[in-house]
């Protein structure tokens, strides 16, 4: 079973778009937590080969599904709940139950990348620097340094 292919633009505009209404009722540390971690993901985007900022954009949504839950926790407002503070609560939370999707998604787009959470086995390129053999590639001759 071949899984959709989702874009990574569509998965920000989703969080933004839910983050920016979740605002509405939720200040202080939500925004605060919850936009550096886009802009995170805009930085994914901008550069689609880079393993770095797809890892560190995943890492950040898996860290604000814990930030928002505590958040929610604690600040969800408990009387007086007019429309407009529902509605913003529920895109809070909202955004909060499809942040675990997000993350299989961008997982997978993290391992398109190149990305792996084993250890790497290829030491092939490895050179220790105290080591005083000479490498075996004819092309790398002792380089002399030429003063001018």
């Amino acid at each position: 079973m071949e899984l959709p292919a989702v874009n990574l633009k569509a998965i920000l505009l989703v969080h933004w778009l839910l983050t920016t209404w979740g605002c509405i009722v939720f200040q202080g540390a939500y925004p605060w937590t919850n936009f550096p971690i886009l802009a995170l993901g805009v930085w994914a985007v901008a550069q689609r080969d880079s393993v770095d900022a797809i890892s560190m954009f995943l890492g950040g949504l898996v860290a604000t599904i814990f930030l928002d839950i505590i958040y929610l926790g604690i600040f969800y407002p408990r009387s007086s709940l007019s429309d407009t503070v529902r509605f913003s609560a529920g895109m809070a939370i909202l955004n909060l139950i499809l942040k675990p999707i997000s993350c299989f998604f961008v997982y997978q787009m993290y391992r398109e990348r190149g990305g792996s959470l084993r250890p790497s086995e290829d030491r092939s390129s490895y050179q220790p620097i105290d080591s005083s053999e000479v490498p075996a590639d004819p092309e790398s001759k002792a380089h002399v340094t030429r003063g001018y």
